[in-house]
């Protein structure tokens, strides 16, 4: 039965649209697993900038145990294949040995004991390799000397080995599988949170960074002088050259704003996997562009090798993408979307391709598959301006290059971001495929009606964040990014240089003299938020807030879940939220009672296609973009894949050896590179009429210097 909702519900005021843009909604319908029904649109996302369109929520529419030991099991590798022959005889009494000896190590402590004395870290009696491990009060020695005590009352416990450093034995909570046993997508939940703001900038997450350059010299690089994104904090830093200043200010960031701790702290707060937002430049640069090149991969490596440590499972996603997805600051430069948009829209798409094949040449890896198990290979394209029929095309081509390299049924899932138009669009999307999940962001903070009381927002979303109608519609569907703001305070969430829509935000700023009935309606907001999706789960955004420079304290409390644990306004565990809809009277239909159709995680017909999918969606590139003139696309301006593919590097440990970044090594194409003797348009910002490629020699076989300094054209035009 629909569900209506009350004229004065914010979620059913009009929204303003991106041009060309269908407006969509959400179900109201109760399911079997927390709920969910058909989607969130919203525009919303971590941005909150004003261009290039206005952020508003989504709108309803009507109709629409005990701990296993500890071990290094997983699919053969060449880390894993060495251990048991000469143990055999002894398996049997290791098996008598851990039924005595773990449960003693790593008790199950229920939820709100009180924490025991510290315990130094306990040899791990399965492991010939000398694995330690501790649980609950355990003390953990870091790789760079620091200590500091592991609390988990959730029967979780974290794994080093020094011999195996890909041992996936260990597990965040009782509840949640460890890292060498099978995910269930019907029966384990997800319950995770981003990292934002550690690799991909954005100035509300890490404010500290963009006060320090805020109303410098304006020039052609700095227009009014704002540093408002990652690109123009980036040419602030290279300008300073003062003591202190340069790009190496981002890897001193990239160091202290995420550590190991943090991951220790994730598990010890009941959660159970983290997304990653990566950037390109991680992986390479081209000239013209400020970012830091190449370096924040080895951070990342960290993070792959700590999640491994606790137990937490990835899911690693690119964010940004040359020319910009979006347009948003978070894409790396705030301004027009020239990905699949635009003269220059086919060549930074193919660009990005090459980026997202050599992400999982790297993650499909046998040492890197049982922590990284979910890939996006695109973060919030805006399908309002791009179009729907290119995204898909573009989806296409990277499950298939995916699947080359895993095979089917392997290797991480493929993640896939709504576009913000809502799920209830996405029916019936490429029947076949092999493990693709669908991802919705779904915000309140940039709608009307942020002034309602309290007590209104657990209702709205309880009735407005949910999932089921796309289970069945689309298949596996997850909430990667959400909050606990119910308003747009905080310094620069909506952007450098914009103020709040809310009015005044002095009370909701100022978190440390919040009020108890605040801070419990606040997470009320959560824990309805956190009901109505946790089937198949969800991520907050975001873990961690950075303190203002100003002030000394942090300027958007309700964006970070770090300090809403250490404050009181989230849950202290998460699975408090189970139920929570019910508790307040909220009644939901459309029950996922069902389960997923087997070529959906993998199983039969996984890969195949549906023909008429292949018929309609497989001519790449696009037979028409937009913002061209109506320019062929073949006929834009292009790159050619003449270039060797990067290669990431794997982490070095002593005397271990460790894979050589690629997956599949017959995969040895070429990627995307400027062709020699041509002259582009601006990559980030090519008028609509700049359809043309002038070059002298087009065909030529490029030299690396070429390649990263195309030279300037002396005759042949190509439209």
């Amino acid at each position: 039965m629909a569900t209506h909702y009350s004229p004065a519900d914010p979620f059913q005021d009009p929204r303003a649209s991106v041009p060309g843009t269908p407006e969509t909604g959400v179900y109201g319908e109760q399911g079997a697993y927390g709920y969910g029904a058909a989607g969130t649109g919203g525009v919303g996302a971590h941005d909150h900038s004003p261009s290039p369109l206005p952020s508003h929520p989504f709108l309803p529419a009507e109709d629409s145990a005990v701990p296993l030991p500890v071990t290094s099991e997983k699919p053969p590798s060449r880390h894993s294949r060495r251990k048991w022959i000469i143990f055999g005889v002894l398996a049997a009494v290791v098996i008598i040995v851990l039924a005595i000896v773990l449960p003693v190590v790593l008790i199950h402590k229920n939820r709100g004991s009180g924490t025991s004395s510290s315990k130094a870290p306990t040899a791990n009696p399965h492991s010939p390799t000398g694995a330690t491990t501790g649980g609950d009060g355990s003390t953990v020695l870091t790789a760079d000397g620091v200590t500091f005590r592991y609390n988990n009352s959730f029967g979780g416990y974290w794994v080093d080995d020094p011999r195996d450093p890909f041992n996936s034995g260990a597990r965040a909570q009782s509840y949640t599988p460890a890292l060498n046993e099978t995910w269930d997508f019907m029966k384990d939940q997800i319950r995770g949170v981003n990292l934002g703001g550690w690799f991909v900038m954005e100035p509300f997450i890490t404010p500290a960074l963009f006060e320090k350059y805020q109303n410098v010299t304006p020039s052609e690089a700095l227009p009014g002088g704002l540093v408002r994104d990652e690109w123009s904090l980036s040419v602030a830093m290279t300008n300073d050259t003062s003591p202190g200043g340069g790009l190496s200010q981002l890897e001193d960031h990239y160091k202290t704003f995420i550590t190991e701790q943090d991951f220790a702290q994730i598990a010890g707060a009941g959660l159970n996997w983290v997304r990653l937002p990566v950037p390109y430049w991680a992986i390479d640069v081209w000239p013209g562009e400020p970012f830091l090149p190449k370096v924040a991969w080895k951070y990342i490596l960290n993070a792959i090798q700590w999640s491994r440590k606790y137990g937490l499972r990835m899911y690693i996603e690119l964010h940004t993408a040359p020319g910009s997805q979006n347009g948003l600051n978070h894409s790396g430069r705030l301004g027009p979307i020239n990905f699949l948009n635009g003269p220059m829209g086919i060549a930074n798409a193919d660009r990005t391709m090459g980026y997202i094949r050599v992400l999982a040449e790297f993650i499909s890896q046998n040492e890197y598959q049982d922590v990284i198990q979910m890939f996006g290979v695109l973060n919030e394209p805006l399908m309002g301006i791009i179009g729907r029929d290119p995204l898909d095309r573009f989806y296409l081509q990277n499950h298939d290059m995916l699947r080359e390299i895993t095979g089917i049924g392997k290797g991480a899932y493929m993640v896939v971001h709504d576009g913000f138009q809502g799920l209830g669009g996405w029916k019936d999307f490429l029947p076949g495929s092999d493990r693709i999940v669908l991802d919705t962001h779904p915000y309140v903070a940039f709608g009307g009606g942020l002034d309602a009381p309290l007590d209104h927002w657990p209702t709205a979303a309880c009735q407005g964040f949910q999932v089921n109608q796309s289970l069945f519609d689309f298949g596996l569907t997850i909430t990667g990014e959400f909050s606990a703001a119910i308003n747009d305070c905080g310094l620069w969430v909506k952007g450098v240089g914009n103020d709040p829509s809310f009015g005044d935000c002095t009370q909701w700023d100022d978190w440390m003299n919040w009020t108890q009935d605040m801070k419990d309606g606040i997470k009320k907001f959560v824990m309805a938020e956190m009901d109505a999706m946790h089937f198949p789960g969800y991520f907050f955004w975001t873990w961690k807030i950075g303190a203002s420079s100003a002030t000394g304290k942090v300027q958007s409390p309700m964006w970070s879940y770090q300090l809403g644990l250490e404050n009181g306004w989230m849950p202290t565990d998460p699975r408090e939220a189970i139920g929570f809809c019910d508790s307040i009277g909220v009644t939901f239909n459309t029950p996922f009672t069902t389960t997923f159709q087997p070529w959906q995680t993998g199983g039969a017909g996984a890969g195949t296609i549906a023909p008429t999918a292949i018929a309609s969606l497989s001519q790449y590139p696009p037979p028409a973009i937009s913002n061209v003139n109506g320019a062929n696309p073949t006929l834009l301006p292009q790159y050619t894949d003449i270039s060797a593919a990067p290669t990431l590097s794997g982490p070095t440990f002593s005397g271990v050896t460790t894979g050589g970044g690629w997956a599949d090594p017959t995969d040895a194409a070429k990627v995307a590179a400027p062709i020699p003797g041509c002259v582009y348009p601006d990559a980030w910002n090519a008028p609509a009429d700049s359809t043309a490629l002038v070059c002298a020699t087009p065909t030529a076989t490029p030299a690396p210097s070429d390649i990263a300094a195309p030279s300037v054209p002396t005759t042949t035009l190509l439209r």
